[in-house]
């Protein structure tokens, strides 16, 4: 599924709601939510902060998609085409950091 792809899916399902797409600092709020609970699973099974008992198991890949639901619904409210974006910003790294890092030997 490419980016745009995704953001028609979400459209179509923020479609359905009166409500519609939420304010962008409601959208930062959710976001940084996400991005904690994807931090807390993160800490749980790599750190040093084990899950208390009975604390369900969560999982790291449904973590990461709900960060993407929401990057969607933040670009779909603002016009933003992420494909487009996307390649702007590797384009970036591609010029600024090419030479930043030890490039691994291709045999």
């Amino acid at each position: 599924m490419s980016l745009k792809d995704m953001q028609r899916d979400v459209d179509a399902w923020i479609g359905q709601f009166e409500e519609g797409y939420w304010h962008p600092l409601s959208m930062l709020a959710r976001l940084t939510e996400e991005v904690g609970e994807l931090a807390r699973e993160v800490n749980h099974l790599y750190g040093q902060k084990p899950k208390k008992e009975g604390e369900p198991e969560n999982n790291l890949e449904l973590e990461l998609a709900d960060i993407l639901f929401i990057v969607g619904c933040f670009a779909n409210s603002l016009n933003i085409d992420l494909d487009k974006a996307f390649d702007n910003m590797m384009e970036k790294y591609r010029q600024r950091d090419s030479n930043r890092w030890t490039r691994i030997d291709s045999k």
